[in-house]
């Protein structure tokens, strides 16, 4: 980006007025990175979906399988009291998706009772754990499912990352890896999220594509947000790209204004990348 140094110093300043912890991680496609209060672990939420995804596709690749793989999905599938637009289309169940329809419902919906579905079809979050692990990963977690999660709001807290880490796994799917088809699907299910549209992507112009997967809590017994997140592939109009992570953690704000700080980084960054030649 056009200075680092200097960006560093504004997206420090540009937090510090929030009450929360702001995790912020940058990739550039030059290999500039950049950082504020990494060193702490924020909890995933929904972004664990997004490690699901390509563990899911892995598993797939393994067995000779593509997206259009079928799976039933029972009524006993469709947990209660859970956010889940599946269950709320189909709330008696007895139908049968793709995984690739499963995915849509998880990446663009986060949706729980997808999610969950698919811990069960094709291994425990130890496995995405270890297969993510595999790949090169360490500062990070998965070890609870959306079940376990409404159970113990505190598990949440088991499924963690730092931003860099984050940024570097996003990245990596979209620079790093290029796999084959399954693959391919995850990434363009992100470039079609039409969710989280007030996050990273309203700090950018419209002819700016961003892949992306979100994570939201809900709030403590303080009224204080758990976390709000947005982990981005960014690309621009002449093919610059970079990748972007914000977790904000313990947020006394209200949810708009965590949105809008969401934004506001991800306009400085834009600016910032943008201004480098």
């Amino acid at each position: 980006c056009a200075d680092a140094g200097k960006l560093h110093i504004e997206l420090q300043q540009l937090v510090s007025k929030y009450d929360a912890m702001v995790g912020i991680a940058l990739i550039t496609d030059r290999g500039d990175t950049v950082t504020v209060n990494n060193d702490e672990h924020y909890p995933l939420m929904s972004v664990m979906k997004l490690h699901q995804a390509v563990y899911v596709a892995h598993c797939l690749d393994s067995l000779g399988l593509d997206m259009g793989y079928e799976i039933c999905v029972n009524k006993e599938d469709l947990k209660p009291n859970t956010y889940s637009p599946l269950r709320d289309r189909y709330p008696d169940g007895g139908i049968t998706l793709t995984v690739g329809e499963l995915l849509c419902y998880t990446l663009q919906h986060s949706d729980n009772n997808a999610c969950d579905l698919l811990f069960d079809r094709f291994g425990r979050p130890a496995a995405v754990d270890a297969y993510v692990r595999s790949l090169g990963f360490a500062e990070f977690a998965i070890s609870a499912t959306e079940d376990d999660m409404h159970r113990d709001a505190e598990l949440c807290h088991s499924n963690y990352s730092t931003p860099l880490e984050a940024a570097r796994f996003i990245d990596w799917l979209y620079n790093g890896c290029y796999g084959g088809d399954n693959l391919q699907y995850v990434r363009q299910v992100l470039l079609d999220c039409r969710t989280g549209l007030q996050r990273i992507p309203a700090g950018v112009p419209a002819d700016v594509k961003v892949a992306h997967k979100t994570g939201t809590s809900d709030c403590d017994a303080l009224g204080r947000w758990v976390a709000v997140n947005d982990v981005a592939y960014v690309i621009l109009p002449d093919g610059r790209n970079y990748s972007l992570v914000v977790f904000v953690g313990n947020a006394g704000e209200d949810f708009a204004a965590v949105e809008q700080l969401i934004a506001n980084i991800s306009r400085e960054v834009y600016m910032s990348v943008k201004q480098s030649q």
